[in-house]
This record gives C-alpha cells, structure tokens and sequence, in this order.
C-alpha cells in the first residue's frame, strides 16, 4: 500500500513530518507499522525503513540527556543502567577485535564517532592505538572523559570537533560508529565528513541493526530496535550498502558474525517484556541472575567495513 502524499500535521511537539525518503528522494512508500504517534514506512523504491514524525533539533538531542543512558523505560527508550554493564561492552569489544584487527593496521590512529562511555576506545587503546572520540551526549560523555582524559573526548557533534585538539583531515586509520548511524538525522552528510578524515587506506566501521533480518520479521513491531524517538532509520544490508556508495565508499566487508553481544540475564529479562506480558513473567525470574552473562547473537545487526573509492 502505498501511503498518502499529504500526511497529517507532526502529533508530537518539536517533530517533523517526513515526506520523502532519505536515501533515494521518494515520496512512495509503504506502511510497516503503526505504533502510537509514529508510523514506520518503508520505501517503495529502495526498502529504506523510516520513521515519521520524527523528533528534530532540541527535541531530539534532549532524548540523549541523563534519563537516556538510566532510563525507566528501556523497552521504549534508552538503556537501563548503560555504566552498570561496563564489562560487559569492554568484554564485547574484545570479542570484536577478531574482526577489527583485520581492517586497521598496528598502532593505526582511530576515531569513534558516538562513544558514549569510550568502552571501544578504552579496548583500542590498550591495544596499541591512539584514539579519540566525539560524544554529543555530555551526561555520559563525562565517564569517558574520566577513563581517558578530558583531551581524548570531545563532548558535541561531528561537524564541531576542533581541528586544534586532532579532529582534522585525512588523520585517521579507523572510524568507528557503533550502533550510532541509525540515530542521525543526516547520515550523508557525516559519512561525507568523515570521508574527509581518512588517512590515505583508513576505513569506516560501523554497526546498525538489520530490519531484513530474520528475527526482526518474526518479532515484527515487539522487535526490541524498534525505538522511534531516536531510532530514526533501520536499514538493511542493501540500503546500508548504498549509502555508503552514495558517500563514495566502497564496502570491503557487511556480516553479522562479531555483532553480537554478551548481555546479562537481567537485560535478557527486560527485553523479553517487550515480547508481552507473558512473556516479561516467565523471564522474570533471570532478574534474580542479573550479574550472570552471556553472549548473544540474534544475527538482527551488521558490522559494515568501508574506504573510500
């Protein structure tokens, strides 16, 4: 079905109604799903999920405050107690070094773009490499900041980042987001700037979920990514892909083998309530296990390797 061309005024204060798709320009799209104010479309033309209305300005970069990273309602927003599970994203990111050992040279420099707490950074760095990161969210920022030294972490957006503390041009072996592309209002225009700040064989590193994945269609809307305030885009292995060629990359390597993670039974209990009230009672009891851990991998996100063309 495809949706009306003149949708109804945004119903939350500070969004916006999006009328076209970010990724290919068309106004043709389908309804995947409707949930409360929102509604998730996909494109016609080239299957880019998105939602509408979405939050914008001041109203999106406050979904990012305090509340975010210890939120009462992780189901819909944010994460319970992001600091509490500190060893288990440093345990992850080890995990994952498998894999970005592969795509950055020894001592190469790295910067990661969205590194709340600097998990990733403080793992690279203890590998060898010289790392800085860029934050917009000041309440999480400060625990990086504190790991690894007010100088390493730049607490603002991309397009901020001073040259004169080492954001500059064509100075890093490895950028990295994690989990962070889906959250950008305009990916196109921070790829293409952070194209710019490759090294002559650096590569871009980033991880999103993946709509297309099996578990995402079995779950449909009680899948656990579908958050709309500040999930804006949820793409799949062929849209990913083409943004990337769009800001002149070229894509080395798009899997789900490294993308999972290792999670406590307490966070496996929240996250079984989205599924439903039966669900939530019969994981209940993993609470009570919540410093127990595991690692999981549903195959519902991709790590995407790039360079530039």
């Amino acid at each position: 079905m495809v949706a009306a061309r003149s949708p109804a005024p945004p119903a939350l204060p500070g969004s916006i109604e999006v009328l076209h798709c970010q990724l290919c320009g068309s106004d043709q799209r389908r309804t995947k799903l409707l949930d409360g104010a929102f509604t998730v479309h996909e494109c016609a033309q080239c299957e880019l999920v998105y939602v509408s209305p979405r939050l914008h300005g001041e109203a999106l970069a406050k979904v990012y405050g305090e509340g975010y990273w210890k939120s009462d309602n992780p189901k819909s927003r944010g994460y319970a107690n992001y600091a509490r599970e500190a060893s288990l994203y440093l345990k992850t990111f080890q995990k994952r070094m498998a894999l970005v050992r592969e795509w950055v040279k020894p001592s190469g420099r790295v910067l990661d773009v969205g590194c709340a707490a600097g998990y990733f950074l403080q793992v690279m760095r203890a590998a060898g490499h010289p790392v800085l990161g860029i934050e917009p969210s000041a309440s999480i920022a400060s625990l990086a900041r504190r790991e690894l030294g007010e100088a390493t972490v730049f607490v603002g957006n991309l397009e901020d980042a001073p040259p004169s503390l080492g954001y500059t041009k064509g100075s890093f072996d490895l950028v990295s987001l994690w989990d962070v592309i889906e959250h950008i209002p305009d990916p196109q225009a921070a790829l293409r700037t952070l194209r710019t700040m490759l090294a002559p064989g650096g590569r871009i590193l980033l991880e999103t979920q993946n709509v297309a994945s099996r578990w995402a269609r079995l779950l449909g809307r009680r899948w656990h990514h579908y958050k709309h305030e500040e999930h804006l885009y949820h793409f799949n292995p062929r849209t990913i892909e083409r943004l990337l060629r769009d800001c002149g990359f070229r894509v080395l390597h798009c899997g789900a083998g490294y993308a999972g993670k290792y999670v406590s039974f307490g966070f496996i209990a929240e996250r079984a309530g989205r599924l439903g009230r039966v669900a939530g009672l019969l994981a209940s009891p993993l609470r009570l296990l919540g410093a127990c851990n595991l690692y999981v991998n549903p195959h519902d996100e991709i790590i995407v390797v790039a360079e530039p063309v």
